[in-house]
């Protein structure tokens, strides 16, 4: 995936399990970059480049406070993701009711089994 993808694309930018993982612990509030990067097996600037990217797309927000750059979360974006996986909601629907339907049947024959 090339850089300017995933920097005009949500889907690309949620895409690397890094950046899903800085969008997860933003969902708490907002934090300085420092303790972000803190939480990953990566180095500072690795971080910092994946929050670029996620500022690009609009996904998260920056401001400085003092020397530090503190991060906020913005779940806008995400709201075209929510609608395309939306799109595939009675297709789950339909099989999570046939796994039910399956898993009644396989108990009540267990149930009469001696």
């Amino acid at each position: 995936m090339s850089r300017r993808q995933a920097t005009t694309d949500v889907f690309a930018a949620i895409a690397d399990p890094t950046r899903r993982g800085i969008l997860q612990h933003l969902g708490s509030g907002e934090q300085p970059v420092m303790v972000l990067a803190e939480r990953f097996d990566v180095t500072l600037s690795a971080i910092s480049q994946q929050l670029r990217i996620l500022r690009e797309v609009g996904l998260v927000t920056m401001r400085k406070e003092g020397r530090e750059h503190v991060y906020r979360l913005d779940a806008a974006p995400l709201q075209s993701v929510a609608d395309w996986v939306q799109i595939y909601e009675p297709f789950w629907n339909g099989k999570l009711d046939a796994l039910g339907s399956y898993l009644d049947k396989t108990v009540n024959k267990r149930e009469k089994s001696p």
